[in-house]
């Protein structure tokens, strides 16, 4: 029960929470971009130097292999709350 005394839908908690996790996967996104750009990138000009151009595909490929990582994380939490639900209905 919630302050006012009536339950949450576990519906709409699992989508608050889903939610949630869309968000902070975006504010990481947005972190990401800046860390690569402050890192990567010494001077704007119309063409990048080879040099930041693979500080980019580093820096992009080491996002790439974290957000995998986390996707996965996230869906085995998801998939061990799935189970314990279902243990605790039987």
């Amino acid at each position: 029960m919630d302050s006012q005394g009536v339950t949450a839908d576990p519906r709409l908690q699992q989508f608050i929470e889903i939610e949630s996790q869309k968000q902070r996967f975006q504010q990481l996104v947005h972190q990401m971009t800046e860390v690569c750009w402050e890192m990567c990138m010494d001077k704007p000009g119309p063409k990048l130097d080879s040099r930041t151009e693979v500080c980019f595909v580093n820096c992009v490929e080491r996002f790439i292999d974290t957000s995998k990582f986390i996707l996965n994380r996230l869906e085995q939490t998801r998939k061990s709350q799935g189970a314990f639900s279902e243990s605790m209905i039987d």
